[in-house]
C-alpha cells in the first residue's frame, strides 16, 4: 500500500520539504527513515524524541562496525571468515517530557496540533506539536535537529517548550547505548535486514559527567573500534539541571522548573562524536577520545549556518526541475537530498547501500555505489567521487590477497565489506559477482573521463584498471572455439547463479580489459597488453540466433519460464522460495543484460537494445530496487516513453511509498541515484565516455520540461529540455539558483586536470549525432518526436503475462 503519494491530506506536497502534517500510528519506522539526517559520515534517523512513540531510533557513523566469526555449516576453502555489522553509536535524540505530572507522548497523550517536516533547503528536521494535558495547560513543544557539515562528527538538537498557563517540567535529556538493547533480530526472516550481536558490542572506556556536561568514550568487543562523545547542554532559563547521571547504557541530564505563560523554555543539546582518534596504545585513550571529542563540540547555531550554507551551494547545482509535476518534483528533490545526505561528508570511505539512514545490509558497501552513485557524484561534485576510488583503491592490498584466496591474479574487490575484507557469507550471490571489478573500473575511467583528473589517471585509476584487467584475464580461458570465456560467475540478477558467460560480467570484463589496454604504463609489459587486447576482442557473448537476442548467459535460454500466476503475497522471490527454485526459471531480479546495453551503450545497434529489453522487461520482477530505474532508463531510449515514465515512477516513490516493505531499514541510497540517472540518462538521453557528451532526449509528453546541470571537465553545464527542443550553455556563476524557485554543488578541492580550463571555455558536445559547440550563450538544437517502435516479434510464443500484471504482482 502506498504511504506518501496515497495521503496528500497527512503528507501535503511542497517542493522543498517532506511534510507529515497528521499523526497516525503504525508506520513509525518508515518515516524514522524517511526523516533522517546525515552528512555521509554521521547520521540520525527521524525518530521523535520519545521512546515511546520511537520504533527503530538509531544514530550511526559511517564504517563504524564490529566484527564476528562466520559460522558456515559447512565448510570450504576461500569462504568468507569474517562478519562486519554497521554498529549503532550511542543515541542522543532521547528527551523525556513531563508537564504537570504527565509524560508526554503521541502514544499516551492527547495531541491538538501536530506538524512534522525535513527541509531540503537547510537540512533541518523540525516537529511541532501542540499537546492537550490532562491539568488543562496547552502545551506546545518544538524539536529541530541538524548534522554539521564541515563539523561532520556534529550533532545539534533543540527543544523548546511553550504553554498558555504556569506548568510545571520536568525534562530529562538521554543519551541511551542502543547497540545493546534487547531486540528482535529480524535478519532471520529477511537477509535485507541488519542481524544483531550475541554478546555485548561497546565497552566503556570513559565515563565521565557533572554539570550538564556528558564525557564518554566506548570500544567495540571484536574490531576494537574506538568511539568517543561529547554532550553539553544549554537552557534559556537560569540554574543548573537538577541531576547528571553517568551509565554504560545510559546517561541523563534532568532539568526541573516553572515555564510561566507565554514563555518559552529553550533547550539545545549540543553533541559531538570522534571514532579511533586515541593511540591504541595510549594509557587512558578513553579519556583522549572523549577529550578529542569536546574539541568538536559547536553550538547549534553554527551547525545551523553550516546546514543553509551547504545547501545553498550544493541546489544551486545538483538541482533537477520538472515542469508541471509538483508530486514529482518532490519526490526528486527528497531523492536528491538523500543523495547528498549519504556523500557530502563521507570523506575517504565508501557509501553504504543505505547511507547513514539505517543499519540495513549491515552498512556494507557493494557495486551500487560506483554503478548508482557515481554517475551522480561524478557530475554533482567530482571531489567526492574521488574519494569513494580512493577508498577502494585503499582496498587493493586485501583484494590482492583475496585474489590468490580465489586463484585469480590482480585484485579481486569483495562483494560486500566495510573493512576491505569479504563479508558475503554466501557465495553464489557474493564472491561469484566477479563483476564488481568491472564496476570499479568503470567508475574510474568516467571519473577521469568527465573530470581531466590526471593525476588520478596516472596513479590510482591505472593501478584499478590494471589490477582488476589481470583479474579478468586469468580468471577466463581461451576455449576450442577461439573465444575468451568467464565462467562460473553471478552476474546482477541474482535468481540466476554461478553461470558460464553472464553477458553482463563478459561485457563489462570487456570493457575493463580494453581500457586497460589503452593505458601507457610503465608496468604492463607489451605481452600483457597483447592478452588484454585479444581476451576483450574475442569475448564471448551468448546470442540466440533463433530468438535474436542476445542471452543472460549460456543456458538461460533453456531453462522453464516462471509461473507468472504466482500470487502477490509470494513476492520477493528471494524470500518465498528456495533459490534453487528460483535458478532454474527464467525469471530476473532485476536488469542484467538491459543494464550492460546501457552501460556500453555504444556496443549494440538500436534494434538489439529493443529487442533484449522486449524479452528481459516482463520477465524482470523488480524484486530488486536496483531494477525500475535501468529498465526505465531503456525503456526510454527504446522509444516507449509510457513504460519509461511507469519505471521511473515506481523508482521515484520505492522508499517513499514503502513499496518493498523494507524502508524501515534505511533508504536506498543506489535507487536515488538511479533517480538522478533516470532524469539524466533516461530523459535526457546522457551518454559518456564516447568522443564528447552525448544527448538524445526523450522528455515525456506529461512534462512541461526538465533542466539540470552537470559538472564537467572544470565547468558547469546548464541542459533545459523542453517539448521539441533542448537549449545547453556553460554557466559563468556557479553559484546562480538554476531557476527563480530553487533554494540556492558542493564545492570540492580543485581537480589537477589535464591542462589549465576557464569555466567558460567552450565545450564540444554532441546532440543525436549532431556536434554541438557550447558557450555561456544558450545554444538551442531542435528535435523530432521520437517513433514509438513497434513491439518486437520472437518466433516462438513467450509464456509470460507481460508488463502490467508484474508490476501488480511485485511487492
Amino acid at each position: 500500500m502506498a504511504l506518501i503519494s496515497s495521503d496528500r491530506l497527512r503528507f501535503p506536497c511542497e517542493p522543498w520539504k517532506l511534510v507529515e502534517s497528521i499523526h497516525v500510528p503504525g508506520d513509525a519506522g518508515t518515516l524514522e527513515t524517511l526523516f533522517s539526517l546525515g552528512n555521509g559520515h554521521l547520521g540520525i534517523r527521524g525518530a521523535h524524541w520519545a521512546g515511546a512513540d520511537a520504533e527503530l531510533p538509531g544514530t550511526f557513523i559511517n564504517g563504524f562496525h564490529e566484527t564476528w566469526d562466520i559460522k558456515h555449516a559447512e565448510n570450504a576453502y576461500g569462504f568468507a571468515r569474517t562478519g562486519q555489522r554497521i554498529v549503532y553509536v550511542p543515541d542522543a535524540n532521547n528527551f523525556n517530557v513531563v508537564v504537570d505530572g504527565e509524560q508526554l507522548s503521541l502514544a499516551e497523550s492527547a495531541v491538538q496540533n501536530y506538524r512534522r517536516t525535513i527541509d531540503f533547503a537547510t537540512g533541518v528536521y523540525e516537529c511541532t506539536i501542540t499537546w492537550e494535558c490532562r491539568s488543562g495547560a496547552t502545551v506546545t513543544t518544538v524539536e529541530r535537529r541538524a548534522v554539521g557539515i564541515e563539523s561532520r562528527g556534529a550533532l545539534g538538537i533543540e527543544l523548546s517548550l511553550t504553554a498558555d498557563r504556569l506548568v510545571s517540567a520536568d525534562i530529562t535529556s538521554l543519551v541511551i547505548n542502543r547497540q545493546d538493547q534487547p531486540v528482535e533480530d529480524h535478519s532471520a526472516h529477511d537477509p535485507r535486514r541488519s542481524g544483531r550481536h550475541a554478546g555485548r558490542v561497546l565497552l566503556p572506556l570513559h565515563l565521565q559527567g557533572s554539570d550538564g556536561s556528558l564525557r564518554l568514550a566506548w570500544e567495540t568487543a571484536e574490531s576494537r573500534q574506538r568511539i568517543g562523545m561529547a554532550v553539553d547542554h544549554w537552557i534559556s532559563a537560569e540554574g543548573q539541571p537538577f541531576e547528571t547521571v553517568v551509565g554504560e547504557d545510559e546517561s541523563s541530564v534532568r532539568y526541573v522548573m516553572a515555564v510561566n505563560e507565554g514563555e518559552t523554555f529553550r533547550l539545545e543539546k549540543s553533541v559531538s562524536y570522534v571514532v579511533n582518534s586515541a593511540d591504541a596504545n595510549a594509557e587512558e585513550p578513553g579519556e583522549i577520545l572523549a577529550s578529542d571529542a569536546e574539541l568538536g563540540l559547536v553550538p547549534f547555531s553554527t551547525i545551523l549556518a553550516e546546514g543553509a550554507g551547504h545547501y545553498r551551494d550544493y541546489w544551486s547545482s545538483a538541482d533537477i526541475v520538472i515542469g508541471g509535476q509538483p508530486e514529482q518534483q518532490q519526490a526528486v528533490r527528497w531523492s536528491l537530498f538523500q543523495l547528498a545526505q549519504a556523500t557530502a561528508r563521507a570523506g575517504v570511505a565508501g557509501i553504504p547501500a543505505k547511507g547513514v539512514s539505517g543499519s540495513g545490509y549491515e552498512g556494507h558497501y557493494f557495486w551500487d555505489q560506483e554503478v548508482y552513485l557515481l554517475p551522480y557524484l561524478t557530475y554533482t561534485n567530482p571531489g567526492a567521487a574521488r574519494q569513494v576510488l580512493e577508498s577502494r583503491h585503499a582496498m587493493l592490498p586485501d583484494a590482492r590477497i583475496r585474489a590468490k584466496e580465489l586463484s585469480v591474479d590482480g585484485a579481486l574487490f569483495p562483494w560486500r565489506t566495510i573493512n576491505g575484507l569479504e563479508a558475503s557469507a554466501y557465495y553464489a550471490a557474493g564472491t561469484a559477482q566477479f563483476h564488481i571489478a568491472a564496476a570499479i573500473s568503470f567508475a574510474a575511467n568516467r571519473y577521469q573521463w568527465a573530470s581531466g583528473d590526471a593525476s588520478f589517471r596516472a596513479e590510482l585509476g591505472a593501478d584499478l584498471l590494471i589490477e582488476t584487467a589481470r583479474m579478468w584475464a586469468s580468471l577466463g580461458f581461451f576455449g576450442k572455439d577461439g573465444m575468451f570465456h568467464i565462467h562460473g560467475v553471478t552476474g546482477p540478477d541474482e535468481y540466476t547463479a554461478v553461470v558460464n558467460d553472464n553477458l553482463y560480467t563478459n561485457v563489462m570484463a570487456r570493457f575493463n580489459l580494453r581500457a586497460a589496454a589503452a593505458l601507457e604504463h610503465p608496468d604492463v609489459p607489451e605481452t600483457e597488453r597483447m592478452v588484454w587486447h585479444q581476451a576483450a576482442e574475442r569475448m564471448s557473448l551468448p546470442y540466440d540466433p533463433h530468438m535474436e537476442i542476445y542471452s543472460q548467459d549460456n543456458d538461460f535460454m533453456t531453462l522453464e519460464p516462471w509461473d507468472w500466476s504466482t500470487p502477490r503475497s509470494k513476492y520477493p522471490l528471494l524470500l518465498n522460495f528456495h533459490p534453487l527454485v528460483i535458478y532454474r526459471h527464467q525469471v530476473l531480479k532485476q536488469a542484467d543484460t538491459v543494464l550492460a546495453m546501457f552501460l556500453q551503450w555504444q556496443d549494440f545497434t538500436a534494434e538489439e537494445k529493443q529487442r533484449a529489453f522486449d524479452f528481459y522487461d516482463p520477465i524482470t520482477t523488480g524484486d530488486s530496487t536496483l531494477s525500475a530505474c535501468v529498465q526505465g532508463i531503456m525503456a526510454a531510449e527504446v522509444g516507449y516513453s509510457d513504460v519509461a515514465l511507469q519505471h521511473f515512477t515506481e523508482a521515484l516513490f520505492i522508499d517513499l511509498d514503502n513499496t518493498h516493505n523494507n524502508t524501515v531499514d534505511g533508504v536506498h541510497i543506489a535507487s536515488t541515484g538511479g533517480i538522478w540517472s533516470s532524469l539524466v540518462s533516461g530523459f535526457a538521453g546522457m551518454r559518456d565516455q564516447g568522443q564528447v557528451l552525448h544527448f538524445d532526449p526523450r522528455l515525456p509528453a506529461e512534462w512541461d520540461s526538465l533542466s539540470f546541470r552537470l559538472t564537467i571537465r572544470g565547468r558547469l553545464l546548464s541542459v533545459e529540455l523542453r517539448p521539441g527542443t533542448i537549449s545547453l550553455a556553460l554557466v559563468a556563476d556557479a553559484r546562480s539558483a538554476p531557476d527563480a524557485g530553487a533554494a540556492p554543488l558542493e564545492v570540492t578541492p580543485p581537480l589537477e586536470v589535464s591542462a589549465p580550463l576557464e569555466v567558460t571555455a567552450p565545450l564540444e558536445l554532441s546532440v543525436r549525432g549532431e556536434r554541438v559547440v557550447v558557450g555561456v550563450e544558450p545554444v538551442t538544437v531542435p528535435l523530432d518526436a521520437v517513433p514509438v517502435p513497434a513491439p518486437s516479434v520472437f518466433p516462438s510464443l513467450f509464456p509470460t503475462a507481460g508488463l502490467p500484471v508484474i508490476g501488480s504482482a511485485r511487492v
